[in-house]
């Protein structure tokens, strides 16, 4: 993977890595061993259990590692809003999400951060093990259409732009224009992020592989065609979230970018 900007790790700032779990206990510990080396002395990694009642915990716990932040939930409340918690509760310059069960490629922190030198939101490409993905998985992200915005949230809004939370990073400044969630936001959280990103005007694409999926039964995303209904669901929701997006959007958009 390599970048135009390189930013050497003691100089980068803050690192935060945000990971939602939930009875993960077969693969999490592969996933941390995965991003911990990617990390400085001074960066995080933020993991929000959403009330597992497997080992998760436990084997988090284990690790011993002082970057890690264990947060619990009391009760279930399903990957977005855990998503949102981990968030929240990041204080890192630069914000990345994780999955639970995927495993990073060496070097994706640094070619994440290097464009976010010049993008307030960065999303790459992916490989994938355990299971052959569907058919819409060979989609893949073009850096030549980092910049066109209105192409990007058309075909996003379609369902043909792969805009995946756990390929995804952002700077720490728009942290407040993404957070909260909108209220009504029960899926595709991720592509939440990218909205803002696109509507900023401030979107990378990352054409290099930065993780490996790991696909299996337990996958949140799903894994056949949705029906019908489900799909107008999910285009209704998109079309609530790009107005929310557009609304803050142009409120904050007097605010310099740093």
């Amino acid at each position: 993977m390599n970048s135009s900007i390189y930013v050497p790790a003691e100089n980068r700032g803050r690192v935060s890595v945000c990971m939602a779990a939930y009875n993960g206990a077969a693969h999490i510990e592969e996933q941390i061993a995965s991003i911990l080396p990617q990390l400085t002395s001074g960066d995080e990694l933020v993991i929000v259990d959403d009330a597992s009642t497997d080992d998760t915990t436990k084997i988090v716990e284990a690790l011993e590692d002082p970057r890690i932040r264990l947060i619990r939930s009391a009760v279930n409340r399903g990957y977005v809003k855990t998503f949102e918690a981990a968030l929240s509760a990041s204080t890192g310059e630069y914000v990345f999400l994780s999955d639970q069960d995927d495993v990073w490629i060496p070097g994706r922190v640094d070619a994440m951060v290097a464009e976010l030198q010049e993008h307030e939101v960065v999303a790459s490409n992916f490989g994938y093990f355990g299971q052959a993905p569907r058919k819409i998985g060979s989609l893949r992200l073009r850096g030549s259409d980092s910049h066109r915005r209105l192409a990007n949230l058309l075909a996003l809004w379609i369902g043909v732009r792969p805009y995946y939370g756990c390929a995804m990073a952002f700077r720490g400044t728009v942290r407040d224009v993404i957070l909260p969630f909108p209220g009504f936001l029960v899926e595709t959280h991720d592509q939440w992020i990218a909205l803002v990103g696109n509507l900023r005007g401030s979107m990378a694409h990352l054409e290099a592989n930065t993780l490996n999926r790991r696909l299996h039964e337990n996958n949140a995303t799903p894994k056949k065609a949705r029906s019908l209904r489900l799909i107008l669901r999910s285009r209704i929701m998109l079309a609530r979230a790009f107005a929310v997006a557009l609304t803050r959007t142009r409120r904050l958009r007097s605010e310099p970018r740093s």
